[in-house]
């Protein structure tokens, strides 16, 4: 055992071990590199556990409840983006929030830049593999919660950064997703949000200045996705 590890460390390092076989089986995991766009060009890639296969994970029970699908499976060409541009800062000393951390590619690329990572995501695995992520890619720990955009704590405070990647795909979540913007973007911080072109994409534009912040017009970011060319918008939140 090294000198500066304790029993303790050894440990808690065996249990998380097990969880992650124990997870790993349950979801089938599987590690797939992923390609992150680097601002000014490059690529990163990271080797992202996520399921083999997210149609096994579709309940009958949690679509009938809330339509919830298990979005947060897949890596998504907007989370590609995002990643990429935190991959790029300099994060060290700062805090960040994610709504919707999905697989946990983003949230992996923040703490490899030296953010101090908060996650947050409405399905508990997605919690569970992204703490996996953050602890195998950047080895550190990442804090996480379940968060559901309808009845969003208040307790969760506030960051120098709060990021989305695709998260505005039902209609009702331009309103909660700009609220919950509006509720943790501290002031003089930067909030981020890549999106495909989503419809509900203006309306959160609209929410967001309403609530008193400031959105410029969107960076804009092609990316290929499996030979289909996709065109992300990266939005600019700041607090007026």
């Amino acid at each position: 055992m090294s000198a500066d590890r304790t029993p303790a460390d050894a440990r808690a390092a065996d249990r998380d071990d097990v969880g992650l076989a124990e997870l790993g089986e349950r979801l089938a995991l599987v590690a797939e590199p992923v390609e992150l766009p680097l601002p000014g060009g490059g690529v990163r890639t990271l080797d992202v556990l996520r399921p083999g296969d997210a149609e096994s994970l579709i309940s009958e029970a949690d679509f009938a409840r809330d339509e919830r699908l298990p979005y947060w499976a897949d890596v998504w060409p907007s989370a590609r983006i995002l990643a990429g541009r935190l991959m790029a800062e300099r994060g060290a000393g700062l805090t960040l929030l994610e709504l919707g951390c999905g697989s946990g590619v983003v949230a992996a690329a923040a703490a490899l830049a030296g953010f101090a990572v908060t996650a947050t995501d409405y399905y508990d695995d997605a919690l569970a593999v992204t703490r996996a992520n953050v602890r195998r890619l950047a080895g550190v720990d990442a804090a996480t919660r379940h968060v559901d955009w309808r009845a969003f704590p208040d307790d969760l405070g506030w960051f120098d950064r709060v990021v989305a990647s695709d998260v505005l795909y039902e209609r009702p979540y331009a309103r909660l997703v700009a609220r919950a913007y509006a509720r943790t973007l501290a002031r003089g911080g930067l909030g981020l949000l890549a999106d495909p072109g989503r419809l509900a994409a203006p309306e959160f534009v609209d929410e967001a200045r309403a609530l008193g912040l400031d959105v410029g017009d969107p960076e804009e970011h092609p990316i290929d996705d499996d030979g289909r060319r996709q065109l992300i918008r990266l939005y600019r939140l700041r607090r007026r």
